[in-house]
């Protein structure tokens, strides 16, 4: 069981997040962004076009936030998802999971309707 920590974010009041993290995604986070060689300010996270289901998730060091990226915090670090993932990814829950063959961010979104085969990419 993941335990999902508060979330703020830079959104109207009436909305709720567009994503939350959960305390494992935010404790990786922290060590990617300790372990980088440059400071950034977040990670920004994305959905793009690929994949035997259509659409995948990105994960990248943000080094400066565009105008139009929508700002989460959570646990003190900062994820920024651009403007044209947004609609692809509210209401995910981003985790960070490990066994013993390997160790990934996993996105549980309650958008998807189907992921291939591999699992690496996603349909809605």
């Amino acid at each position: 069981m993941t335990t999902q920590l508060n979330v703020s974010t830079r959104t109207p009041r009436n909305r709720p997040p567009p994503f939350t993290l959960t305390e494992a995604a935010v404790a990786r986070v922290k060590q990617l962004l300790e372990g980088r060689d440059r400071p950034a300010v977040g990670l920004r996270v994305g959905v793009r076009s690929r994949g035997c289901s259509g659409l995948s998730y990105t994960i990248e060091f943000a080094d400066a936030k565009d105008a139009k990226d929508e700002v989460v915090e959570a646990g003190g670090v900062t994820v920024l998802i651009d403007r044209k993932s947004t609609l692809y990814v509210l209401g995910t829950e981003m985790d960070f999971v490990e066994d013993k063959l390997q160790s990934r961010f996993v996105f549980r979104n309650p958008n998807e309707k189907g992921r291939c085969g591999c699992g690496e990419s996603f349909h809605v």
